[in-house]
């Protein structure tokens, strides 16, 4: 019988008779429970994985990293592309087998929860747990219900109140930088993106909210934030009385004790000038831009429902590296979509060879549920699709090798993370263009920023020593 334990007054008679009986027993059970924890998808999904551990911790379960461990086994998922997706069902098909007993519960979130709701019973029959991209914080009901009852507990209706956005955990897992979300959902409606769907609309935080959550996370020791949100760029447009995105940056830019401030993801179409100012203006606002192109063909991002031109990407770009000559700035790509010919697909390859970004992101195109795009006709063979994403990806080696190799004997101020994970001898950090640093060091240098030497340069990496 499938239950949702917030439209369903029986269901929430017979837990709050149940709960009140035997808190004193129940509370005793959950002191010795542990949560295994999966997340796949973008830095927003992450940051709702560190929410719900921290939701979870406040009714004593503890994060194991063995599933076979686990009391409780939630998966985070991603649907924004059709790999993320099958990973996700590859996945729960190899776990579903430590659900031994009653005693084991198994959960589904994020955005396929969101997406399949209900439907996803029929892949899985076996879960416990099915809660969407707004209702993480009713997971502490939702689990203590599924365990009492016996009942599958799904809540996948959208939540628009504060309570809904994710705040930093109580305890921040790194001690050096934490994400705060500023807005979630997006209005635009690209022809191939689900986010509308599985996020929502765009809801704003209130910028008083974000910059008390900033301070507190100063005061706590982290030194750098980066702001979240699908379209971060659109904050406080249309909207009276608050204040705009590059308002909310220099408020924040005057916290003392914060050394750094990033932000993602930037729609093109929404940054301003004077965003863009920003960055020859503020000394704590890092050089360094996520800005998605997607293609470089002005027919192909029409299709797209982009809302700019490659010229206009192009002159934002231009404008970018005047206020801010070493800025770095990465994409992303899909290649592939449908009706892309090689014309338009030359164009992208054009495009990545003018701009020369330091890295990029890039995907074949898939389709989406629910996207305009699943509709068009046109679609490329699957090996086409791959011949253009390698192409596309050869192309940039040399150009990610070649922006590396010119940072080799200059000095860049790093903030240290803490161990590289690759060699625990060595400490790795990142420099304002977000470029990986692994150097030598002594203990006790985390969280503060050195000036470190560039000796080596590597595809995905650089390593110096400190200077």
């Amino acid at each position: 019988m499938i239950i949702n334990s917030y439209r369903n007054s029986t269901l929430k008679d017979e837990f709050k008779t149940h709960h009140t009986s035997n808190q004193k027993e129940l509370k005793v059970e959950m002191e010795v429970r542990s949560v295994y924890l999966k997340t796949f998808g973008c830095q927003m999904n992450q940051h709702d994985s560190e929410n719900i551990l921290d939701l979870l911790e406040s009714i004593n379960y503890k994060f194991t990293p063995d599933p076979k461990k686990a009391d409780l086994i939630l998966i985070n998922t991603c649907t924004v592309r059709e790999k993320s997706e099958q990973k996700f069902y590859s996945l729960l098909g190899r776990i579903k087998k430590y659900r031994k007993n009653g005693r084991v519960l198994l959960g589904v979130g994020g955005c396929v929860a969101q997406q399949e709701g209900e439907r996803l019973l029929k892949k899985a029959p076996y879960l416990d747990l099915i809660f969407g991209t707004t209702n993480i914080n009713r997971l502490p009901e939702l689990i203590e219900a599924a365990r009492i009852t016996g009942k599958v507990q799904i809540d996948t209706e959208f939540q628009e109140n504060s309570h809904s956005f994710p705040k930093s955990p109580c305890s921040v897992s790194s001690k050096v930088k934490a994400y705060v979300t500023i807005m979630q959902g997006c209005d635009n409606f690209c022809s191939f993106c689900i986010v509308p769907f599985v996020r929502g609309r765009e809801r704003r935080r209130p910028s008083g909210e974000i910059l008390a959550e900033i301070r507190k996370l100063v005061e706590m020791g982290i030194k750098e934030v980066t702001l979240l949100g699908q379209n971060v760029n659109s904050y406080g447009l249309n909207c009276s009385g608050e204040l705009s995105f590059p308002e909310l940056i220099r408020e924040i830019n005057r916290i003392e004790g914060l050394k750094r401030i990033r932000f993602t993801t930037s729609h093109p179409k929404d940054l301003s000038e004077e965003l863009i100012n920003c960055f020859g203006e503020l000394e704590k606002l890092c050089p360094h831009i996520h800005l998605p192109i997607q293609s470089g063909s002005n027919r192909i991002l029409e299709k797209m429902n982009r809302g700019y031109t490659r010229e206009e990407y192009l002159s934002k770009v231009d404008k970018l590296r005047r206020v801010c000559p070493k800025i770095g700035i990465t994409t992303d790509i899909i290649v592939g979509f449908p009706g892309e010919t090689e014309a338009d697909f030359q164009k992208t390859l054009d495009i990545v060879t003018e701009i020369e970004y330091d890295e990029f992101y890039s995907f074949k195109y898939s389709d989406r549920p629910m996207t305009r795009a699943s509709q068009f006709t046109q679609k490329l063979p699957d090996q086409e699709k791959s011949q253009r994403l390698s192409i596309l990806q050869e192309l940039q080696k040399p150009i990610t090798i070649k922006k590396n190799k010119e940072l080799v004997n200059k000095k860049l101020e790093v903030l240290v993370e803490g161990k590289s994970k690759k060699n625990p001898k060595r400490l790795t950090g990142r420099s304002g263009t977000n470029k990986v640093i692994n150097f030598e060091g002594p203990s006790g240098l985390e969280g503060k920023i050195v000036r470190v030497e560039i000796l080596e340069a590597y595809p995905h990496s650089l390593y110096g020593r400190m200077v």
